[in-house]
């Protein structure tokens, strides 16, 4: 009884069945007025009913006809794309169809996902499809769904592979693992990061060497040379290392606006996690602030091979919150903790030049113990408003008031300069890029 229940819970008809179906009844109709087509019609019937029984045998011929796995990531990149395999074997001694339906997570809303192929008798073949997910946590993969159909395509069998999975999804550890080759390899230039003229020199001496064509005369040293009869000595410096770096980034509710699927605060936090993994490859020590209105997590900055794991643990449960940030906490926390001068990279949005006001004080005085860079958002979508054309009445005051809020975030850049703030306004697409420029840059001009 199981088995006869199994079967037929598996079993399921094409449209080929049903056109094959209406026209067997279309042909009986015609008996009525047509008599001598009663034989003829009686044997196509006998040929579709008999053709279905066989294509059924062929079918379930095999206990396991078909065997799928779905092979995913350990891990998920939080926006970019990942790779889903299907390893698909068919123990069919002919060539067979195949319909893969997946039980995506739910996070995607996806409900009209399904690969096709076919497979060769006793073949194995592999599907991919990619995903990308907008959202950090957890995935949860469902069932297999796998339809099989044999040449005569009229009945189809259902096969469902158990494969329940949970995959977490990290920050984006990709891009990061880009931008670690690039820098790694002297080539950021390819990802549109500029190549920056270093000024000066850092007061990091290495020793005194031989001149050869191409040094900086500033670097002669008279004394040395003057032991020398025909000889000139230069000094040679080392870039200065081992600066601490800290990206702080704000949760609270001003890092919940949207774009394109992801919110501020995903942004934030893939660009911190690429620089950090630079900030390590230059030789720097990296750290993390995260925080929101009552509560703050400070990771210390280091060098230490494992200090990226740590950074990718804290950055993968971070969740905006509704309530607005304290950063009165966040400037104790740092005063108390941060002993070093060190660059801070503060992450956050301000829609208003008053809401940037309220935060100045605290700024001003952070910017004076360590070096304050401000990284905050435009609003793309106030743009593309600017950019439409006017032609009512309503959509002139709608500009009017979307000019007013863009020449804000100018105005706030300029009072944040002011105030001798070094500050960062970008596009969400564009955050990573031009936040490691102004990191190079800072480097660059030694001033850290």
């Amino acid at each position: 009884m199981k088995k006869l229940k199994a079967f037929y819970l598996s079993l399921f008809v094409t449209q080929r069945f049903y056109k094959l179906l209406i026209a067997v009844v279309i042909a009986y109709i015609l008996v009525f007025f047509f008599t001598i087509l009663n034989w003829p019609v009686f044997i196509f019937a006998l040929l579709f009913v008999a053709a279905a029984l066989v294509d059924s045998l062929l079918l379930y011929s095999r206990k396991k006809g078909i065997i799928v796995r779905r092979v995913v990531p350990e891990k998920f990149s939080n926006g970019d794309e990942n790779t889903i395999k299907f390893l698909v074997s068919s123990n069919y001694s002919f060539t067979v169809s195949i319909h893969l339906i997946d039980e995506l997570p739910v996070q995607f809303q996806n409900r009209n996902f399904n690969l096709k192929g076919k497979l060769a008798a006793n073949s194995k073949e592999v599907f991919i499809y990619h995903l990308k997910p907008n959202e950090r946590g957890e995935y949860i993969f469902g069932n297999i769904n796998c339809f099989t159909t044999s040449f005569l395509q009229l009945v189809e069998r259902r096969v469902i592979e158990p494969a329940e999975h949970m995959v977490a999804c990290y920050p984006s550890f990709l891009q990061m693992r880009r931008y670690q080759l690039l820098a790694a390899t002297n080539k950021l230039n390819e990802a549109g990061i500029k190549q920056i003229r270093r000024k000066g020199h850092s007061l990091e001496f290495e020793q005194i060497r031989e001149y050869v064509q191409g040094d900086d005369y500033r670097t002669i040293n008279w004394k040395a040379s003057s032991r020398k009869n025909d000889t000139l000595m230069v000094n040679s410096y080392t870039d200065e290392k081992s600066q601490q770096v800290y990206c702080i980034i704000n949760a609270g509710r001003v890092m919940k606006m949207p774009f394109e699927g992801m919110t501020l605060l995903d942004y934030a936090i893939n660009s911190s996690l690429i620089l950090s993994s630079v900030a390590l490859t230059k030789q720097d020590k990296a750290g993390l602030i995260t925080y929101g209105d009552k509560w703050i997590n400070l990771l210390p900055a280091e060098r230490s091979p494992m200090q990226m794991n740590k950074i990718l643990f804290q950055l993968y449960n971070l969740t905006t919150q509704f309530n607005e940030s304290d950063i009165e906490k966040l400037y104790i926390n740092v005063k108390t903790r941060i002993n070093h001068r060190s660059l801070l990279i503060y992450y956050t949005n301000y829609e208003s030049i008053s809401s940037m006001e309220r935060d100045l004080p605290f700024l001003k005085i952070l910017n004076k113990s360590h070096l304050l860079l401000l990284v905050f958002f435009e609003n793309t979508e106030l743009k593309s408003l600017l950019n439409a054309p006017a032609t009512t009445v309503e959509n002139v005051y709608t500009k009017t008031i979307a000019e007013k809020f863009v020449y804000e975030k100018r105005l706030m850049v300029k009072e944040l300069n002011r105030n001798g703030i070094m500050a960062v306004l970008t596009s969400p697409k564009n955050l990573t890029i031009n936040t490691l420029n102004k990191y190079l840059e800072i480097k660059a001009k030694a001033l850290i």
